[in-house]
């Protein structure tokens, strides 16, 4: 019998002062065009959840993060309204890094810029935004878009 096979994406929370960085996505990449959003990639083949938020950082923002930097600050079982394939979304707080953050990927991001986490541009990414008012409201954990995990109406 087969496994269960869930994507799992690493995303980065990268403050300053009472601010957090996110990216605009450029249109015509195919996903969430136009669509604000933490730093962030999927798990490659042979790669443990540390090194792949090391490697976004590198990648995206010209960064280096040492693994010791990063601190689990939420985990999210999202299930996408439009594909329907469940991803489990890991957020990391950075702790530190060095160099200067830049766009290193002009092709996917149009714009970096520091948003205050209780004043969120829109559009956000849906679970972004979800996960970062999760964090604030002190929950390590939830799930997204499953039936058990929506208030049933009253």
């Amino acid at each position: 019998m087969p496994g269960h096979a869930t994507g799992i994406g690493v995303h980065l929370i990268i403050r300053m002062h009472h601010t957090v960085l996110l990216g605009l996505r450029t249109p015509a990449t195919g996903w969430a065009d136009g669509q604000w959003h933490l730093p962030s990639g999927h798990l490659e083949p042979g790669e443990d959840v540390l090194a792949a938020a090391v490697r976004e950082a590198d990648e995206e923002l010209g960064i280096r993060i040492p693994r010791q930097a990063l601190t689990l600050a939420h985990v999210l079982h999202d299930l996408d309204a439009d594909d329907h394939r469940d991803r489990l979304q890991l957020f990391f707080e950075v702790g530190d890094y060095t160099g200067p953050i830049r766009n290193r990927e002009p092709d996917k991001c149009a714009d970096l810029l520091w948003w205050p986490q209780d004043d969120l541009p829109d559009p956000t990414v849906a679970y972004a935004a979800h996960a970062l008012h999760a964090i604030a409201a002190g929950q390590r954990c939830s799930a997204r878009g499953w039936p058990q995990s929506t208030p049933t109406q009253s």
